[in-house]
């Protein structure tokens, strides 16, 4: 595309009106003062306040921002464990015992953004762009769905007019058309969730219809300033306000299911966690719902990209976990991911703080799935390197050993679960029971289409001990499901509750 044809393109992008009709006055809904008062009043909360909260949580009700601002602050080991037992409470109830598996597929690296701390940013002339034409995309889900047997994906598009609504509408439905012969049955995708630019409400529309699951829009950061500093102005990228009302686009558009995020290292973590809060709160006090899903990577190195060696703001190991252990307590409903940015050993650690979702298998250059058998890195394809480049074996394997099942459940989407109707099932716990059911029933499917390398032993043991559990909490259902698991072990697939 010509540069004056991209220049105009850019210029078409923000639509103010979309951003105001949100507002109050000229205020937006992350006060910075508000934030840091908070932040400094409750630095040295006491021990029966921290229980009270605590408690709150345990109901599943969202915490108010000094409500997390005392978390943040705390420090004492006997109430940090207080913290960590409530966290694994609050995730079995909610959640119940299972972890959702999926993988990202990024299908381009151009971007007419230039944001100081992003491999992919166009003043890195260093990096190899390409924008995978749908043959390719095909070819990815291939791989993706016929031989590793992913069933969700996050699809992340840069901006740029190559990667417009047009394309993503089209890149969909391709996806969703692939499917691979399995054991039994196909192997397919069964749910794409999008992670993409903010896009207008005409456009969010359209990807609704596509049949979408989740859409993200990270804000990077939520500190006004360092987000100014970070993301240059002349850029679409650089309009803190068009980015931070992306998720009331979405809702507005029809999309029922919405996924925030922080990039942690941008700036000091605390006013970030807090950040993320304000938005929950405000997506729930204008819609009636907060976000389907949290998400909380951590800044890594990028290839060519100086920012990322030195951050002024890196978040340690101890710091991350208080991160994850907070926001669990802070938005107890909520879906919270961590990817494979974090080492095997982040991830297993994090798993135990209330994490319900990460991916495997996990490959982020562009066209790497198909195109990169050996697994390895390519920096001058990929948006940053990766800390864990596991099989979706192995992690499975991992979760079984920890008394976990992986559940490639995408039954919500499809039964009309979403938006308000998910919200107040996950905060009642009935949620959990219809995720039940289907863990077993999907794991039993994977485990049969696709297992290779001696877990099977193991995921039996786990698959027979969750049909226990059924049976003993819900055996009004259990002849039901009983019933369609055995027609799931004779070959049917996609059968859900």
């Amino acid at each position: 595309m010509k540069t004056r044809d991209i220049d105009q393109w850019i210029d078409e992008r923000i639509k103010p009106e979309e951003i105001t009709k949100y507002m109050k006055g000229d205020d937006d809904f992350i006060p910075q003062e508000e934030i840091l008062r908070h932040l400094i009043v409750n630095k040295t909360p006491d021990k029966s306040r921290v229980r009270e909260i605590i408690a709150k949580s345990l109901e599943i009700k969202s915490l108010e921002p000094e409500e997390v601002a005392a978390l943040v602050h705390v420090e004492a080991p006997e109430l940090l464990e207080e913290m960590k037992a409530a966290a694994l409470k609050i995730k079995k109830k909610v959640y119940d015992n299972r972890i959702v598996t999926f993988a990202p597929l990024y299908l381009g690296n151009e971007c007419v953004n230039n944001c100081l701390y992003c491999g992919f940013r166009k003043d890195n002339t260093l990096m190899k762009r390409h924008v995978l034409s749908q043959a390719e995309i095909r070819k990815e889900i291939e791989v993706l769905a016929g031989k590793i047997g992913h069933k969700r994906l996050i699809v992340v598009y840069g901006e740029h007019p190559d990667m417009d609504i047009d394309y993503m509408v089209d890149s969909i439905k391709t996806i969703y058309d692939v499917k691979m012969p399995a054991k039994h049955g196909v192997g397919n995708i069964r749910r794409v969730n999008v992670n993409a630019a903010p896009l207008s409400v005409a456009e969010l529309k359209r990807l609704c219809d596509t049949g979408i699951g989740t859409y993200q829009v990270f804000q990077e950061t939520y500190h006004r300033p360092t987000y100014e500093k970070l993301h240059p102005k002349g850029t679409i990228k650089g309009n803190y306000r068009w980015r931070l009302y992306a998720m009331h686009r979405a809702l507005e558009a029809g999309i029922d299911d919405v996924g925030v995020g922080a990039l942690f290292g941008l700036y000091d973590w605390r006013y970030e966690l807090m950040g993320l809060v304000y938005h929950g709160w405000e997506l729930e006090r204008q819609f009636g719902i907060g976000p389907h899903t949290v998400s909380f990577p951590r800044l890594e190195p990028a290839y060519n990209t100086p920012y990322t060696t030195h951050p002024r703001y890196r978040v340690s190991d101890e710091e991350f976990k208080k991160i994850i252990l907070v926001i669990r307590l802070a938005l107890p409903y909520t879906g919270m991911i961590i990817t494979a940015r974090e080492s095997a050993q982040m991830r297993r650690e994090a798993i135990a703080l209330g994490v319900t979702q990460t991916d495997a298998s996990t490959q982020i250059g562009v066209g790497a799935y198909a195109g990169n058998a050996d697994g390895g890195q390519e920096g001058d394809k990929q948006q940053f390197f990766l800390g864990d480049t596991r099989s979706l074996e192995q992690v499975i394997g991992e979760f079984t050993e920890m008394g976990y099942i992986t559940s490639f459940c995408t039954a919500g989407y499809r039964c009309g679960r979403t938006g308000k109707c998910i919200m107040d099932l996950l905060r009642s716990g009935a949620e959990g029971k219809f995720c039940k059911l289907n863990a077993v029933l999907t794991f039993r499917e994977w485990v049969d289409d696709f297992t290779q390398n001696g877990i099977k032993e193991a995921a039996e043991k786990v698959i027979q001990r969750e049909i226990a559990e059924i049976k003993e909490q819900m055996p009004r259902i259990y002849p039901k499901f009983i019933a369609a698991y055995e027609r799931v072990k004779n070959g049917e697939r996609d059968i859900y509750f």
